[in-house]
């Protein structure tokens, strides 16, 4: 018997066990929660205001302290983030008929019918982008009244008026006004023009120096290699040492060198009057 009391008892925790882990995996895995930690995870916090269109896997949702915007896909398995300012409008159709619309620049469209009847009840979000500009959300479909958590078309259209007031709070704020970039050469003609002239600094005045302390206060320049001055020339030798020969005497006088021309006497020439030829022809 204590064998069979220790299985059941091992039986009905084990199955505890799984029951609490499939639940929670259950919970954990809800769509309108995986959607909700996605739009959390992109808009990097809570967002202020969530929609969901339960059962498509989709929705969207504002965060109001970054100023930006936040669709879902696939139960949150990808989302695509907007800014604020980039909302254009937003548009309720019920069964295909639009029965409300806000539109920036545009006066409000109010829903001035109350449906309490309907197989479609789908909420479009316009923004200012052009691979994406809309975003569906169908809030109520045929066939939703099968479901657990079931709610009427009013509901549908209760809630879809919401966002509508809330498209319309945003659409009205005025758009920040963006820098206009100015091209290059505009901005590098501003940049001379606005550049103040430079002033050339005035050299401050010596004073006055006479020219002999100018010219002892210079450095002195390195001299160049020259010959010998006449101030360098020893003149303290004795003339008479002549530097030639040694083997010659002191007293007898140098010798004459040889003439290398002979003269010619004057007495030889034949005088001017004696000349009777010309030294060439006239008649040449």
């Amino acid at each position: 018997m204590s064998e069979l009391w220790r299985l059941l008892l091992l039986v009905t925790l084990s199955a505890s066990a799984v029951t609490f882990v499939g639940s929670a995996a259950i919970w954990f895995m809800d769509e309108e929660r995986r959607i909700r930690r996605a739009l959390r995870h992109v808009l990097k916090g809570p967002p202020e205001t969530v929609i969901v269109a339960k059962g498509r896997g989709r929705g969207a949702g504002f965060n109001f302290t970054t100023n930006q915007a936040a669709v879902a896909w696939d139960s949150g398995a990808w989302c695509l983030i907007y800014r604020i300012d980039e909302l254009m409008g937003a548009e309720l159709s019920v069964d295909g008929q639009v029965i409300g619309r806000v539109f920036r620049g545009e006066p409000r469209r109010a829903i001035d019918q109350i449906v309490q009847q309907a197989a479609q009840v789908t909420l479009k979000l316009i923004f200012d982008d052009p691979r994406h500009p809309d975003f569906e959300l169908d809030l109520w479909l045929e066939g939703d009244q099968q479901r657990r958590e079931s709610r009427s078309p009013a509901d549908a259209i209760q809630e879809a008026n919401r966002w509508l007031l809330r498209a319309d709070a945003i659409v009205r704020r005025p758009l920040a006004p963006k820098a206009k970039a100015a091209p290059a050469s505009e901005t590098s003609e501003a940049a001379i023009k606005t550049r103040p002239p430079a002033v050339e600094r005035e050299a401050a005045l010596k004073p006055y120096t006479p020219a002999l302390e100018a010219v002892t206060a210079a450095p002195q320049a390195r001299p160049a290699a020259t010959a010998p001055l006449f101030d360098e020339i020893d003149t303290t030798a004795d003339p008479t040492d002549a530097p030639w020969d040694e083997d010659l005497d002191a007293d007898d006088p140098p010798p004459i060198p040889e003439k290398t021309y002979k003269p010619v006497s004057k007495a030889a020439r034949a005088p001017k009057g004696d000349q009777d030829e010309l030294p060439f022809d006239l008649d040449d």
